[in-house]
């Protein structure tokens, strides 16, 4: 990994290592970081050779949030929004790129960062992690999907106590909250996030990229809805050769050999 660079990446028996490199700046989403974290997941989407993601960040923050620079000096409001909507796609990538992806939080979490973080599908803290909802502090609330993903993740009352009651969250505190899926030290930080993921890619990837698509739609529809996407989603995996070597394995009592076909 180049130390220069706005984005790490590394590669390694199919876990592919994204790290954001801009340590001085707490690794505030400037657009440069954005775009090239938004290449990077596509690619990470199509590329067979990477089988789960895992999101962290360089020194001693996660992610700052989008770069305050973008609220200096006077902008209309519609090329704001035009800026904001490229944060809020990035955002909304994680949650559709159909294999695991895993936030590793080292440090201080806090506006988009918070985001960021919320949309992997698991999300591991350093117990030196903090989690800080302070938009209101700034005359702004959180956005990028932010109020709605809280609701979605730990109930109205739980985000009422979180978004207005307006406290710096630590690491067991946001765990507690269940907005993290496990907290650990420091230095078993990314061997708990591989561990993680080891566990997600005993899932077919066919299964697990529908059932993750499935768990968004299931937030906003109705049931009906939501029935009719999972037989959909059922009627393709039965066809799948994933789906005859997990029979076969489960005969021969194996661990299935799964190829994504």
């Amino acid at each position: 990994m180049s130390a220069d660079t706005l984005l790490q990446r590394e590669l390694d028996a199919g876990l592919l290592l994204l790290r954001l490199n801009r340590p001085d700046q707490r690794n505030a989403l400037n657009e440069p970081l954005q775009q090239e974290l938004a290449a990077a997941l596509l690619e990470a989407a199509e590329d067979q050779a990477v089988r789960a993601v895992i999101l962290t960040g360089a020194g001693e923050a996660f992610c700052a949030g989008g770069d305050l620079g973008r609220f200096e000096g006077q902008r209309s409001g519609a090329l704001f929004r035009l800026h904001s909507q490229r944060l809020t796609q990035l955002i909304g990538l994680i949650e559709r790129v159909e294999k695991p992806v895993v936030a590793a939080i080292n440090g201080l979490a806090t506006g988009a960062g918070t985001q960021l973080a919320l949309a992997c599908d698991l999300r591991i803290a350093a117990d030196t992690a903090r989690l800080l909802i302070r938009e209101g502090q700034i005359g702004l609330i959180p956005s990028h999907g932010g109020t709605a993903r809280l609701v979605r993740l730990v109930g109205l009352a739980r985000a009422r106590d979180i978004l207005l009651g307006g406290r710096d969250l630590s690491a067991e505190e946001a765990h507690a909250l269940g907005l993290l899926t496990a907290v650990v030290s420091p230095e078993r930080l990314l061997d708990e996030a591989r561990a993680r993921l080891a566990d997600a890619l005993k899932s077919a990837p066919q299964a697990y990229g529908l059932a993750k698509r499935l768990l968004l739609l299931a937030a906003s529809a109705d049931m009906e809805s939501a029935l009719t996407a999972e037989s959909l989603a059922q009627s393709l995996l039965v066809q799948s050769e994933d789906h005859q070597e997990g029979l076969r394995a489960r005969r021969e009592r194996r661990p299935p050999r799964f190829s994504g076909r």
